[in-house]
This record gives C-alpha cells, structure tokens and sequence, in this order.
C-alpha cells in the first residue's frame, strides 16, 4: 500500500500515462514501499473552478495505512512534487497530500 490517486483538470498539457508513470516512479523512488504494493491511477476532470490564476491543477492524494513518520510523508509529498514539477507544465497548481487510512476498518480482496 499506499493508494496513489491523480486527479488533475482535463485541460492539462500531458497525458494521462505520464501523470501515472511520475508519481509511481517517485513514490518507488522514496523507498519506503515494497514495489509490488504500490497503486497508481489517475482521473480527469472536465468540470472545475480554481481560485488562483492558474488554468489547471493537478493534485495527488497518497492514502497509506498508519505508521509512518511526519518525515516520511513529508519526503514522499516532497519527492512526488518534484516529479512533477519536472514535468514543464505552466499555469498550473500542483498539490500533495499524505492520508492516512483507518487500517482497522480497511478491507481488501483479490479474486484471481
């Protein structure tokens, strides 16, 4: 875990695998997950109002399970923002956010 979700203005200048791609290879990059629980998605938005001068937005919610430090979201938030940053977009806001889960009702199943 964790739970990677992109969500981002329609209108953004990139395509939907390179927002997935960079923020997957950040989160992998920060070490602090095994590669093989980490999720990845993304979801535009046609409908949107923003409050700044900016045309488009991107914002990334990380959902993990309880226990790891300030310093440890703040790295992952900080090495996602980065990817990001470095992909050139202009007039655009870009936010991060860590989240911690309640791993006591969270519930998975895997049907193969």
């Amino acid at each position: 875990m964790p739970h990677c979700i992109i969500e981002y203005s329609k209108t953004v200048d990139i395509s939907p695998t390179q927002l997935v791609e960079a923020v997957h290879q950040a989160v992998l990059e920060t070490e602090l997950f095994d590669a093989s629980h980490i999720k990845t998605r993304a979801m535009a938005y046609e409908h949107y109002q923003l409050a700044d001068e900016s045309k488009d937005f991107i914002h990334v919610t990380v959902r993990l399970h309880n226990g790891r430090t300030t310093q440890q979201k703040q790295q992952l938030t900080a090495m996602i923002l980065q990817s990001l940053k470095h992909l050139n977009l202009t007039t655009i806001t870009i936010t991060v956010e860590a989240v911690d889960i309640d791993s006591d009702s969270y519930a998975k199943l895997v049907i193969i």
